[in-house]
Parts: structure tokens; C-alpha cells; sequence
């Protein structure tokens, strides 16, 4: 019976085991997310979205994004090179970063309207070095076909977050309790991604600091125009954080952040699984002239078909589902949901698919895309609030954004077939 339900095809066997990963690490989270809406605040989390949005936007750069350039190269000499290269970058960018920090610390403060966030700023760097060096392991272990590890990687890090986050928080403890849980985690996952690679030491001999320079002017449009592009899109996914903070409060920042979180987790567990496999395989197609294009649709169609039930059912029943769930208290996240759901579901399907840039040498043009989403963006949130109006920001945010992410769409799946 077992082996009838398996999948046959090896793509679909390779997400199944990140996706079962996914799913479990997924689901910690939401399942104790009714317990943490209890031991903390909509003000907690606005802090830990803060200081989630301020790592974040770092984060996304912390290796170069030389970590993309590791499914690229066929031998395995230059990968772990490329590794080597990532992480060394790591190291000089977390202490530049904790200088930044440690000499404007009350310049940012001021910024962000908002004390609470002050002494958490100190643990950016931290949270920015684990999280860097958790997208290279990933990445690594992807490359080699490792997707069992990296399931149970993911499955560590979610059991250590929850244990920690509700463990502190029945001690009152404030956003100290989300914070820590976060970076701890990380720290955790990594130390179980990192085996596959310290354990090849003949491979390991083969890092050269010759080798690592050379690389990195093969590989310098990662670095010239993906991490530009990769900064541009996390600091727009999180502008509603930095904005929303000093204009209306930790209150209503607490609020979106659970409502995008409840969405996004769940959806992203099947686009997650998909992404990282999508990208093995079209790489794969695309250096063999094989139907990239025509398999890169075929996956998109099939993806849409398993989100769009259970999306629609979270989006009709937001207000009842949060109120129900979290507490009277957080329904108003629901609307918030509803608003923002156009946003949230097309979002979910371009990140299938956003290895496409790098694949294809078009870095440039997609960092051109993010520079006018994030000025979009930035000009409909700012309309919302020139009106006092939060329910405006986000439904100008939803709409602008929308638009834009489906010229992102279009264009990326054009350059596959090999249409302007």
C-alpha cells in the first residue's frame, strides 16, 4: 500500500521529504501560536517583529548571496569554495554589523520611535551570523541532495523555538522570550545541517584562498545585483513594520505580524518544499536546453490548485478564525488578513519561482523590478497614512503590490521561453 501513495517521480519525492519537514516545522509554530497570544502582548510581538524586520533586512545579504551561486557550479571543488567564500563574508559583515549597531544604537532608537526595541538591537548580530550561516548549510545540503537533513533541521529549530518561547513567556518575560527562542533556534538547526560538510574533510582540503577569489569575480553578480535585489525585497516586505511602528504603534505592528505570519506559514510549507527542489531541477533543464519553461508552469498550475481551497477558507473566515483562536483580542489581525489576502497569495507563488533571475543572468533587471516595487509601496503606504488611515495603507499596500508581482510573474516565465 506504501509504495503505491509514493510519489514515483524523484522531484516529487524530494519535496515530499522537505515539504514533511516543512509541514512539522510549520505546525509547532501555529500549534502553540493560541498559547503565545496568551503569555504575550500585541506589544511583545510588535517588538519581535521589529527586530525580526531590522535582522531580516541584513540577513538577506550576510553571505554576498554567493549562497545561490552554490547550485551552480558542476564540480564539487568549486562549491565548497563558494561555501568557504560565503562564510568568510559571513564573519566580516556580523562584526561590521555589531559596530553599526554599538555606535548609532541610539540614532536607531530614535528613528523607530520606540525604547523597547533598544536592547535587543545588541542581538542583531548575533541573530544575523546564525541565520546567515543556516542559508548557506541549506543551500550546501540542497545542493548535495541532503533534503532529509534539512527536514529535520527545520524540525529541530521549530521544537527548540516553541520550548523556549512558551518556557520563557510563563515567566512574563516580554519580547525577551520570542527574541531568544529565535536566536537560540538557529543556533540549534545549524549545528545539525553543519555535519554534512565537517565531515568531508578530503573535500574540505580543497579550499584555497586562490580558488575562493577567482569564484568570487565568476560568481560577482550575486553580490553586484542579487543582494541589492535581495535587501530591497525584505525592506519592502517589512516597510508596514518600520512605518507602522512610530506612526501606530507596537499595538497595531503586533497585530499584522500574526496575521501575516498565520498565512504565510502554512502556505509557504508546499512553496518552500517546492522553491528548493524547483531549483535543482530547472537548473538542471536549463543547462541540458531542456522544456524549462514548459515544466516551470506545469509545477505553477499544480501549486495553485493545492493553495487556493484552503487560502480561501483562511481569508473568508479571518476575523472569526483569529477571534476564535488567539483571543478576542488579536481579530482585528483577521481583517488585516482579508485586506492584505491578493498580496499574501500571489506572493506565496512567486517565491516558487524566484530562483529564475539568478539562473537566467537577469540579477540586473530584477533589482531594477524591486527598486520600483519598494518606491510603489512606499508611496501607497504613505498615502494611508497622509489620511490617518491605517485600513487605506494596507489596502493600497495589497493593491500596489499585486500589481507589481504580476509583472514580476510575467517577465521571469518570458525569460524561460525565451520571450522579451
Amino acid at each position: 500500500m506504501l509504495k503505491k501513495i509514493k510519489p514515483k517521480s524523484e522531484f516529487s519525492r524530494n519535496v515530499l521529504t522537505l515539504m514533511t519537514g516543512t509541514t512539522i516545522a510549520q505546525a509547532i509554530p501555529i500549534a502553540i501560536s493560541p498559547i503565545l497570544t496568551r503569555l504575550y502582548t500585541p506589544e511583545d510581538f510588535g517588538v519581535f517583529a521589529l527586530f525580526l524586520a531590522i535582522t531580516g533586512v541584513f540577513s538577506v545579504v550576510a553571505s554576498g548571496r554567493y549562497e545561490l551561486a552554490l547550485m551552480l557550479p558542476r564540480k564539487e571543488e568549486d562549491a565548497i569554495n563558494i561555501f568557504a567564500l560565503g562564510l568568510v563574508i559571513l564573519f566580516i559583515l556580523s562584526l561590521l554589523l555589531l559596530l553599526f549597531i554599538v555606535i548609532l544604537h541610539p540614532y536607531i532608537v530614535n528613528m523607530v520611535n520606540n525604547n523597547l526595541i533598544g536592547y535587543w538591537l545588541y542581538f542583531v548580530p548575533v541573530a544575523f551570523l546564525f541565520i546567515g550561516l543556516f542559508n548557506l548549510l541549506s543551500y550546501y545540503n540542497n545542493r548535495i541532495k541532503h533534503y532529509s537533513d534539512i527536514a529535520n533541521a527545520t524540525i529541530v529549530k521549530s521544537v527548540v523555538l516553541a520550548v523556549l518561547q512558551v518556557g520563557i513567556g510563563l515567566f512574563k518575560a516580554g519580547p525577551g522570550g520570542l527574541i531568544s527562542g529565535q536566536i537560540i533556534s538557529s543556533l540549534f538547526a545549524n549545528m545539525r545541517l553543519l555535519k554534512n560538510i565537517i565531515k568531508n574533510k578530503m573535500l574540505l582540503s580543497k579550499i584555497s584562498k586562490i580558488k575562493m577569489i577567482t569564484l568570487a569575480k565568476q560568481y560577482k553578480d550575486f553580490p553586484k545585483y542579487q543582494a541589492p535585489h535581495a535587501m530591497l525585497n525584505t525592506f519592502s516586505a517589512q516597510l508596514p513594520v518600520y512605518l507602522f511602528t512610530p506612526f501606530f504603534g507596537l499595538h497595531v505592528v503586533g497585530l499584522y505580524a500574526l496575521s501575516t505570519r498565520i498565512v504565510f506559514a502554512p502556505m509557504m510549507i508546499l512553496s518552500g518544499a517546492s522553491a528548493k527542489v524547483y531549483n535543482q531541477k530547472v537548473t538542471q533543464l536549463y543547462h541540458e536546453k531542456g522544456d524549462a519553461y514548459g515544466f516551470t508552469v506545469r509545477l505553477l498550475k499544480s501549486f495553485v490548485k493545492k493553495i487556493i481551497i484552503p487560502f480561501s477558507i483562511i481569508v473568508i473566515f479571518a476575523p472569526n478564525i483569529f477571534g476564535f483562536i488567539f483571543g478576542e483580542e488579536w481579530r482585528e489581525a483577521g481583517v488585516y488578513t482579508q485586506i492584505l489576502s491578493p498580496w499574501l497569495f500571489l506572493n506565496v507563488i512567486v517565491s516558487v519561482i524566484a530562483f529564475i533571475p539568478s539562473l537566467t543572468n537577469m540579477q540586473k533587471k530584477a533589482l531594477w523590478v524591486s527598486f520600483v516595487y519598494t518606491l510603489v509601496i512606499s508611496v501607497a503606504i504613505f498615502m494611508g497614512m497622509h489620511y490617518n488611515s491605517l485600513y487605506l495603507s494596507l489596502t493600497l499596500y495589497s493593491l500596489f503590490a499585486s500589481c507589481i508581482l504580476l509583472y514580476n510573474l510575467r517577465w521571469m516565465l518570458n525569460k524561460l521561453k525565451g520571450t522579451p
